[in-house]
């Protein structure tokens, strides 16, 4: 990470635990299904097992090294440096897979939230870096649909933005007024917040 920079970074939840425990279960109960087809014997049936506790292995082997990667490498999901806002690559693909936007590619940066509220999951706020003016300006005027277009790969006027949205999660250590507070210090530019329109 470049000197001066601010990362955001997401916090070790109870959910990341969870999941690490399941494939941890899943990946014993493989190598179980593995032991009880040897020790039945040559059949059909003990093969089925084998085959499917080797499957499982492999499948739930691959989770939880990626989760135990993701508890452990502690990436951030969003930095701020001098040079733009980036993207960095989660764990496992290397570092230098990250994306990186320029701030003088930055057109305005828009907080909306997306969601139903008073369901279960409720709403998500989310923080865009839009990267032309025709999206600044749909941003700025557009009605609440088209603005959650903004958070959506397959609509084609909003596809620039995608890359730059970010799902601000309950876990992350920088709450998003303070998120906007250090990108305006790299580089002034509009603020446009929709989140309670």
């Amino acid at each position: 990470m470049p000197a001066g920079a601010f990362a955001v970074r997401d916090r070790v939840t109870w959910r990341a635990v969870w999941r690490f425990a399941a494939f941890l279960i899943l990946f014993a109960a493989s190598i179980g299904f593995i032991a009880s087809g040897l020790i039945r014997g040559a059949g059909v049936g003990s093969i089925a097992f084998m085959v499917l506790g080797v499957a499982g292995l492999v499948l739930f082997g691959a989770g939880l090294a990626v989760s135990l990667g993701g508890l452990l490498a502690r990436r951030p999901v969003l930095e701020l440096d001098a040079s733009g806002v980036r993207r960095p690559a989660r764990w496992p693909l290397p570092r230098r897979s990250g994306r990186l936007l320029p701030w003088d590619e930055v057109a305005a940066i828009t907080a909306l939230r997306r969601g139903v509220p008073g369901t279960r999951r409720g709403e998500q706020d989310y923080l865009v870096f839009l990267p032309t003016a025709e999206l600044a300006e749909m941003a700025r005027t557009s009605d609440r649909p088209v603005l959650v277009a903004l958070t959506m790969r397959d609509v084609p006027a909003t596809a620039a933005a995608v890359p730059w949205c970010f799902a601000v999660g309950p876990g992350w250590d920088a709450r998003l007024p303070e998120i906007v507070k250090q990108a305006r210090r790299r580089r002034r530019v509009p603020v446009i917040d929709r989140r309670t329109k």
